[in-house]
């Protein structure tokens, strides 16, 4: 499967890590565990939505071994601009279960927090981080 993205992408991407992923890991003083950064050619390949932010370079799902994924979406909540973050299927009580989902756009930084869980066998998106 091809990932290429475009010069525009990549942008996108060093922008996320700049002012997001780095910020992250310099605050935990570990590597940050990259799940999902995608473009356009590879998000309908994978099952994603080809709405995401993930489809222009803007988000990454991303995880720290040993850091609850809970505590790495609140922390960035308090301490980075972004556009959207989603603490996505986490499990009170199992500190790596789920993902945390970040995205950054410097046009549309809105801040804009939820929690993804399954209710009924389908994702509902809760406001605010839901833990």
């Amino acid at each position: 499967m091809a990932n290429d993205p475009s010069e525009t992408e990549i942008e996108n991407m060093r922008l996320l890590c700049e002012n997001v992923l780095q910020k992250v890991r310099d605050y935990y003083g570990m590597g940050v565990k990259v799940n999902s950064l995608s473009t356009p050619s590879l998000i309908p390949k994978v099952g994603g939505s080809t709405t995401s932010d993930h489809c222009k370079g803007f988000a990454a799902d991303i995880e720290i071994p040993g850091i609850a994924n809970a505590d790495l979406a609140q922390w960035i909540a308090d301490n980075c601009e972004f556009r959207q973050l989603i603490l996505e299927f986490y499990t009170v009580g199992v500190p790596d279960s789920g993902w945390v989902h970040v995205s950054f756009n410097p046009a549309d930084n809105k801040k804009q927090v939820l929690t993804a869980t399954k209710q009924n066998g389908k994702t509902v998106y809760l406001p605010g981080l839901v833990a």
